[in-house]
């Protein structure tokens, strides 16, 4: 597995990649990077998971202990497609 940096910004998504972001369970995408993600076909409702070119994984309800979870479900969709090429953002930090 490659592993590489995201740039800081990402403007624009090339055929093939995904976009991952913190969200919230209720799929409240309004700010930051989860505000960004509907242009990429992020599904308002829906907190978890692949959404056009973007993948949500919930960030909002707890501490590390909520959130590792769903980082392993990721990561093993991420092993399941090694075709796609995934931008991760700095999730949780918000």
């Amino acid at each position: 597995m490659n592993k590489r940096t995201s740039p800081q910004w990402i403007t624009e998504l090339a055929e093939g990649e995904i976009f991952v972001f913190g969200s919230n369970l209720a799929g409240m995408h309004g700010g930051g990077a989860a505000r960004l993600a509907m242009k990429w076909g992020a599904v308002w409702g829906q907190g978890v998971g692949l959404q056009g070119q973007t993948y949500a994984i919930p960030t909002m309800q707890g501490g590390v202990e909520t959130i590792k979870p769903y980082v392993d479900e990721f990561l093993t969709f991420a092993r399941e497609h090694p075709e796609l090429t995934f931008l991760v953002t700095e999730i949780g930090c918000g």
